[in-house]
Order: structure tokens, then sequence, then C-alpha cells
């Protein structure tokens, strides 16, 4: 028989050493484990997916450093309980005394009045925050307080990482340990974990409290059919709580991507009878409409914005009859990827190029030192000529000639393309056929 406490919970790691992943924060000479080593840390935000360690972080920093540790959750805390709080770590300052950590868990979830009320308390220094998102924090959290906290993105956790926390888990735990288990096969616990220990310690627990009885002696050999069969089985329609959150909106986005409407509003309606948060969508959808449909269709990006405006002043429910017919326009939209293909080839050449030299014919030149320098000389101007174009010059010389756009096949970039063949002569090619 297995116990109630999870197996994530009894396999909670005590310190950093013990602490799996994200070695860029943690490992040897990273940059957070300085901070910790040194005993001054600042106000920081985590950002990153579910289940890769963001409390037990915040619970061994607050342990390693022997400060007193307070935690709320934003799904359950308002404004009340924060200044409770803050209070509370008040009355513990005394003198030399390093103040108290209050960890703040899903912080994006709070709203604006609620981050006001921590702002003070993070100035005066009564406490030292940290906050964990899943959510970009450049979005969520109000710019005063993001101004105060360092930003610390966490990964999700990699194939040995995982293999590892198995191979731990089956070894440390002393329940596990009555068992004789043996994982032949490690593909479907890592698939269904999705970088997640959480739920990948779910997932081995699952599958050995469905193939064991407690008068069972046998050797529980742990396959991928067995994980598909047990795990699968119960797996929840949509866990608002982050579960399937990255399957789910994966899966819409890459119906409307894949040009597919009833697909799309199938995965919108998991998600809306989920309870997952309707800007989360609308500004997944402002991404797809720059990345996928681009060019193709440039009116799709302002009718994202549009949505992602409109729901934050129209509210729920009824904000669901907008993503719907936001995720159908976006559906059945032209696609092309030609504007983000450009930027990722721009990006290419100048970390493998540097920083090129403007040329100097369109430099700034406010000053007559920069005029006798040859800044501007010899500059053409585009509306003095017919059709408000000329050739010239305008990428480093090292690069002239590169070509970073490269107009998609639909009918709009078609036009684009005959007009650049015009003006740049043997640049781009037009076929009328």
């Amino acid at each position: 028989m297995l116990p109630n406490q999870p197996l994530a919970e009894r396999l909670r790691p005590r310190d950093l050493d013990e602490f799996c992943g994200q070695e860029h924060l943690v490992g040897k000479n990273s940059v957070l484990r300085k901070l910790i080593e040194s005993g001054n840390i600042p106000s920081f935000i985590l950002w990153g997916p579910p289940g890769v360690g963001k409390t037990t972080l915040a619970w061994i920093i607050a342990n390693t450093l022997k400060r007193p540790f307070y935690h709320l959750s934003a799904v359950h805390s308002g404004v009340k309980d924060v200044r409770e709080t803050i209070e509370k770590a008040r009355k513990q300052q005394f003198f030399n005394q390093p103040n108290p950590i209050l960890f703040i868990d899903e912080i994006h979830r709070f709203s604006k009045s609620q981050q006001d009320s921590l702002l003070s308390a993070v100035e005066q220094g009564i406490i030292t925050l940290i906050g964990a998102t899943t959510e970009n924090p450049s979005f969520e959290v109000i710019s005063p307080l993001l101004s105060r906290c360092q930003v610390f993105v966490m990964n999700p956790l990699g194939k040995e990482e995982l293999m590892g926390l198995l191979d731990r888990a089956l070894k440390k735990d002393p329940y596990l340990a009555e068992f004789n288990i043996e994982i032949a096969e490690y593909e479907a616990l890592l698939r269904v974990s999705g970088g997640d220990a959480r739920k990948l310690f779910n997932a081995l627990e699952l599958v050995i409290s469905s193939e064991s009885t407690e008068e069972s002696e046998e050797r529980i050999i742990i396959t991928d059919e067995k994980v598909l069969l047990h795990v699968q089985k119960n797996l929840a329609l949509y866990d608002k709580k982050g579960e399937q959150h990255y399957d789910i909106i994966s899966a819409f986005i890459k119906s409307m991507r894949g040009s597919d409407p009833n697909a799309a509003v199938y995965w919108l309606a998991r998600m809306v009878e989920g309870g997952e948060d309707p800007k989360f969508i609308a500004r997944r959808m402002v991404i797809l409409a720059a990345e996928d449909i681009g060019m193709a269709n440039p009116n799709a990006l302002l009718l994202a914005q549009s949505c992602f405006e409109a729901i934050n002043v129209i509210g729920w429910p009824e904000s669901r009859i907008i993503l719907s017919e936001a995720a159908v326009y976006l559906a059945t939209s032209p696609k092309s990827n030609s504007s983000y293909m450009a930027i990722e080839a721009a990006i290419e050449a100048v970390r493998e190029k540097g920083d090129l030299p403007v040329p100097l014919h369109i430099r700034n030149a406010p000053t007559k030192l920069m005029k006798d320098l040859g800044y501007h000389k010899d500059y053409k101007y585009a509306h003095s000529y017919d059709g408000n174009f000329v050739p010239d010059d305008f990428l480093p010389g090292e690069i002239k000639g590169t070509k970073f756009y490269d107009p998609g096949a639909n009918p709009r970039e078609d036009e684009m393309r005959k007009k650049l063949s015009a003006f740049w002569k043997g640049f781009y090619d037009y076929d009328k056929k």
C-alpha cells in the first residue's frame, strides 16, 4: 500500500546539492547560487513551466539562509492576506537580522491592487519577495514591481534529468523500495511528464499502484504499454493548474496553423471549460497572427490584437465568443511565416558577423564634424525619385546583396514579390506563370 503523501512531496530536495536541473541558476559558479552563498539575495521572480522546482527552490533558499518563510498562493490569497503577512514580517524585524522571505506562487494571478500592496514592503526591505509564475512576467507583473525584482528563467527538465529522478525514486523512496520494480522502457513516462517532475512522479506512482497489491511480491516491470494504459485512462480533461496547460495550447496553435477551424474551436472549448485564463489564450493568438499568418494577411494581427483588448473590456463568459471569432478567422486565413523567417535569418547574420558598421551615406549627421567625416553624404532621398524609389545600398558592405525576406507563396505576397522584382532587378525573381 502506497502512502497518502505524493511521491513528489516525499522526494522534495532539501538542499541545492539534491536539487535537479537548472544548472544555469544553481549549478556551481552560477548566478543564483553565488547570490545564495553570499547570503544577500534580492527579490526575484522564477519564471518557468510547472513541475520544475520553483516552490522547492524558494524553500531551499529560505532554509539555507535560515530565514523565516511565508508562503502565499495567488489563487487563494487577497490583499488582506498579503498585508497580514507583511505585518508579521515587520514584527519579526530585529537589529541586523535578515528579512523574511515571502514566496507567492502563481504571482501572475494577482491583480494590480494585490501586486501594488507588495511594493512598499519590497522597497523598505521588510520582506524579500520570491514570486513564481508560468506566464511571462513582462505581461503579468506590474512594471513598478517588476523593476524591483530580478527575473530568473527555469527550463523544463531534460531526458537525463527525468531519468535520474526516476532512478532516485526507486532507490531512495522507502515505500517504493518495498517493491521489486524495474523500468524496462522510459519513453512513455518521459513523454507524459512533458518535463514536469510532478507529473513524472504521479505517473510512476499510478502505474505502480495499478500493477501491485498488498500481498503481491512479484516483480513489477514498467513498460511504455503499461504507462499509456494506466496513465491515459486517468488523465483529466484539462487541469487548470497546469497539468495539460501546455499540451492543450499547443494543440490549439497547431490547429490554427494547420487551417482547421473545427479543431481550433474544440481545443478552445477545452480551455474555456477548464478555466484557462482568456488573456493567455488571446496573447498566444496575437503571436500566431504575426508568426504564422504574417504578410499573407496583415489584418490578422490587427484582429488578434483587437481580440486581446476586447476580452479585457467585455469580461467572462461573453469573451468566449470573441475568442472563437478570432480563432476561426486565424484558422481560415492564408498562412505565411516569411516575416518570422526573415528576422531569424537576420539575427543569425548579426550573431555570425557581429556589429557591422552602418554605411556612411545612411548615417545620421547632426554635427558639422560628422558631415566632414562623410556621414549622410550622397544619400538619395527616395521621395525625390519616380515612384518614390531609388536603388541604393542600405546593408553593411560585408553582407551587401543578402536576402533575408523571401515573400511567401500566397496572393498578397505574390504581389509584393512582383513589386520588389520591379524595384530590385535581378534580386527578386517574379514568374508570371
